[in-house]
């Protein structure tokens, strides 16, 4: 008895590994043995990772990249594909999302920013797919499980973390903690796990930017309004011509800046030159609770549920020469130097200025619950899962815009190192808050009389505008598994039903200003320079740092105090279908989705993997407001709610192989039919216009799904414990792929009260496109601590007619060194990828410059029980830079700040 009890010698000699070699271990042992082509990180990886949420640690995985627009990832893309192309799933299921920018639309991409790191059990991103997981991936599907109560290690468990953390563009600490509590009996088979977090951050993006393009035949005719060669404006101080008409102005570009016109009227260049200010605050709540029962070993039930409450108010101003406007800018060049194509740059005489101004309060609640029981025996297994998701949100946004003019020179001739100046030649309005003055209008029809009713059109001074938008899914579905003793060991079959709803819906007030009433003047809402260190980082950007900012709340307030109306002038009412831009941009779609799968598992000799067949229906309603007559502007009692329905079916066969060629070698197949739906916001009638500039964008309802054939082959050899060395190509061949197209269209312009020609930018099925490439990853511990994890992707994506497609970047490239041992533990990541095209605009491809990232971490174990950690992003302050077509040709170029975070981490 007492020989019994000894302790087996094996368990003597184990060494348990812990921290980042464990992770690493676990990730590297669930590849290995997944009969699909999965990347996995746990939750060692994703809590110790210097990241600030889930889709910034899942950057070391090959073929997985993110957007970091405002400095941080927001947008994953798998293996060179659009973000909206991926799926994002958590539990297995849909989770609804939310977006907090006024210019952002509900999309099927899931917003990360809103997920807290410290729920993540694993992550695994599903390159190949599998019969029995959820469609409507092309690139891969990201599977994101919370921590379970019956697999912690110990009966009670208490974690958290408190850290400050500080962006060095901000002049301020912000605090966050984050704490779980997890329980077991002693029987382990009931458990709970509850948790929450509350995390704060400020965030600045300083930037030049220049909103869309003109051409040097616009300068030259005018485009809706004058030129500064030909067509020039009406001169109204002489008398007139024997015929009756009015003399016109001497053109602004005379001799050689005419003959440059001239001479190349295609030459593009700035539309504007502006320096922008951003600044948000980003608060996260998050709450979870997980239950799991265990009556009898065979029956699992569990109940989850997760909220978020996250705040994202923020600030964005822009103040800016627009020399590109039609009824300001174009007519005043008066000198321009045109190389290669390009409008370097120009001076002009009295051109437009602008200051717009949005601040808005943006949230987003969100809320998902789900229940699952399932009954797993030797010979069978049988599954259901319940649940709802939904989240809402949506910016409330005071807009206020501010004209002037002044003489001034724009330049792109430093880019893209130095991607924009403005210099300016006598008074400066970006120092002079008085110049700057909301639009009173103008005379109409043409006369000299004070403004008066029935005498004058409003000018645009701005709007209170607020757009709810709701996602939300409930759904429901069971799973049946036959457990078999031959090479088939298992048959799966299962069916889903999905109904999902997301729309968004706009109404607000606008200020439409008169002269000498409404058109208030900058300085009335307590102007103040902007930060000393404000465009820190860029060069050769002449007076664009020099300038200021005002209270926008305070401009709220004048807006809802109604001072600013005529006296004829009605108090203005929230509507939406008072104002053409608002119904355009209040739409909904529904989708019901039925989808049923068999799929056969199999295991033979060395040779293992899955066989199986998704079938998939698909019902959508776009709904939208819609005109009943056929009238400019349309009145407001003559909208109409209405829905245009669709529907498709698509079969979507896999087939997924996994070969043992030896102990160390495995080698991997798969070939599957895939699928993917249009955004939600491409699906609706969404529509925006700029009256200034004649250009817009829209939504198309008649979108068909893209469709996808998929071929993947893998190589992985673990040469040593722990290690691997591994190769994949993938190959999509992609049918009815959506990109934008810019038509011309006629709207009616507000601003100018008519109709006017409009270059329209909508999503189309404008072919088919390839996206071919190989994929290298590399990971080992070589001892004494220290290890590796690099990887290395080329994608060669594009549409049948040379198109480029949203967010391939050629090659990337991330390398993870770092150092562990029973105190310390540090690690670097560095994270480049090529540049990518990312949209159309103005009949231009807007592309995105590579990228480079570089982060770290440090952490000191104090005890068992107390960590401090020490963590970096960003340390490059990497420039996020945007151009149109042509390098030189600037869109915009923002830095973010480095940002750095101290911790104090327990685990009991």
């Amino acid at each position: 008895m007492a020989q019994d009890a000894q302790p087996d010698a094996t368990d003597l000699d184990r060494v348990v590994v812990t921290g980042i070699r464990a992770s690493l271990q676990q990730s590297l042992e669930t590849k290995r043995n997944a009969d699909a082509i999965v990347d996995v990180i746990t939750a060692e990886d994703v809590g110790k990772f210097p990241a600030t949420n889930v889709a910034e640690a899942m950057t070391i995985i090959p073929g997985v990249t993110i957007d970091r627009a405002y400095g941080q990832g927001e947008k994953v893309s798998i293996l060179g594909t659009d973000p909206a192309l991926n799926r994002t799933l958590l539990n297995g299921q849909s989770i609804a999302s939310g977006d907090w920018n006024m210019s952002d639309f509900p999309t099927r991409t899931f917003n990360y920013s809103l997920l807290a790191p410290e729920l993540v059990g694993k992550v695994e991103v599903f390159k190949s797919p599998e019969a029995r997981l959820d469609e409507g991936s092309v690139g891969g599907t990201v599977n994101i499980s919370t921590r379970k109560p019956l697999d912690m290690p110990e009966k009670i468990s208490v974690n958290g973390r408190v850290s400050f953390s500080r962006n060095d563009r901000v002049d301020k600490t912000d605090p966050s903690a984050s704490a779980a509590f997890g329980w077991k009996n002693d029987a382990e088979n009931f458990g709970f796990i509850i948790s929450a977090q509350s995390a704060r951050e400020s965030i600045r993006r300083d930037g030049i930017e220049s909103y869309g393009t003109v051409k040097a035949k616009d300068y030259l005719n005018g485009n809706g309004s004058w030129g500064s060669v030909n067509n020039t404006n009406t001169d109204w101080s002489v008398p007139a011509n024997p015929d009756g008409s009015q003399p016109k102005l001497p053109g602004t570009c005379q001799g050689a800046c005419a003959d440059a016109l001239k001479a190349n009227p295609e030459a593009v260049g700035p539309g504007s030159m502006s320096a922008h200010f951003f600044e948000q605050k980003r608060e996260r709540d998050t709450f979870s609770a997980s239950l799991q029962f265990k009556p009898v070993e065979q029956l699992d039930i569990e109940l989850n549920a997760l909220k978020i409450d996250a705040n994202f108010d923020h600030m964005a101003q822009s103040m800016f020469a627009w020399p590109g406007n039609a009824y300001g800018g174009l007519m005043t060049l008066t000198d321009v130097t045109i190389e290669n194509g390009l409008m370097t740059s120009g001076t002009n005489k009295g051109g437009r200025m602008a200051f717009d101004l949005q601040n808005r309060r943006a949230k987003v609640e969100s809320e998902t619950y789900d229940i699952k029981a399932t009954w797993n025996d030797e010979r069978w297994f049988l599954s259901t899962h319940i649940g709802h998701t939904k989240a809402e949100g949506g910016p409330e946004q005071v807009y206020g815009s501010f004209l002037g003019s002044a003489d001034y020179t724009w330049s792109i001739a430093g880019g893209p190192k130095n991607p924009g100046s403005l210099t300016f030649h006598g008074d400066n309005p970006f120092t002079n808050p008085e110049q700057f003055k909301m639009d009173g209008g103008y005379a109409n029809p043409w006369h000299t009389n004070p403004p008066a009713e029935g005498n004058w059109a409003s000018g645009w001074g701005g709007n209170l505008v607020e757009k709810p938008t709701l996602d939300k899914e409930t759904y429901g579905q069971i799973d049946f598994g036959l457990k078999l003793d031959s090479p088939v060991y298992m048959i799966r079959a299962g069916y889903k039903q999905r109904s999902h709803e997301t729309g968004q819906i706009q109404r607000g007030v606008v200020l439409a200003s008169i002269q000498g009433y409404g058109d208030a003047t900058a300085d009335m809402f307590n102007p103040r320079p902007l930060p000393g260190n404000y465009l820190s980082g860029f060069g050769g950007y002449g007076d664009l740092a020099n300038r200021f900012t005002i209270d926008g709340w305070a401009l709220a307030d004048y807006v809802k105090s109604n001072k600013w109306l005529a006296p004829w002038q009605d108090a203005p009412v929230p509507t939406t279908l008072g104002n053409g831009e608002f119904a355009r941009n209040t739409w909904t779609i529904e989708e019901d989705i039925k989808a049923a799968y068999v799929q056969a598992d199999f295991s033979f000799d060395r040779l293992r993997g899955n066989i199986g067949l998704r079938y998939v229906q698909t019902d959508v309603g776009s709904g939208a407001y819609a005109c009943t007559v056929n009238v400019p502007a349309c009145p407001e009692d003559k909208y109409e709610w209405k829905v245009k329905p669709s529907k498709y079916n698509n079969a979507l066969p896999n087939l997924n192989l996994a070969f043992d060629a030896s102990e160390d070698l495995v080698l991997r197949f798969s070939a599957a039919k895939t699928m993917a739906r249009p955004s939600y916001a491409d699906l609706s009638s969404y529509m925006w216009l700029s009256d200034q500039q004649l250009t817009g964008g829209g939504g198309n309802p008649d979108l068909k799904p893209y469709l996808s054939t998929n071929l993947d082959f893998s190589a992985e050899w673990y040469f040593s414990k722990d290690a691997i060395l591994a190769g994949s190509v993938f190959y999509r061949d992609i049918s009815d792929y959506i990109l934008m197209a810019s038509r011309k269209e006629t709207h009616w312009n507000i601003n100018q009260s008519r109709e006017d020609s409009y270059l329209v930018d909508r999503p189309q099925n404008a072919g088919d496109a390839k996206i071919k490439g190989v994929s290298l990853a590399w990971q080992q511990n070589f001892g004494m601590g220290f290890g590796i994890v690099a990887n290395y992707t080329y994608s060669d994506g594009e549409a049948t007619n040379g198109r480029p497609l949203p967010f391939n970047s050629k090659n990337q490239f991330n390398i993870a060194p770092f150092f562990e041992n029973d105190k310390f533990a540090a690690r670097v990541t560095y994270n480049w990828r090529d540049k990518y095209f990312t949209n159309v605009s103005g009949g231009r491809d807007l592309w995105t410059m590579d990228y480079t990232s570089v982060d770290a971490s440090l952490s000191y174990k104090i005890t068992d029980n107390l960590t401090v950690a020490l963590e970096g992003m960003n340390l490059l302050d990497e420039k996020y830079h945007s151009y149109s077509g042509t390098e030189q040709l600037l869109r915009g170029a923002y830095l973010s700040g480095r940002r750095y975070n101290a911790s104090l981490r327990f685990a009991f």
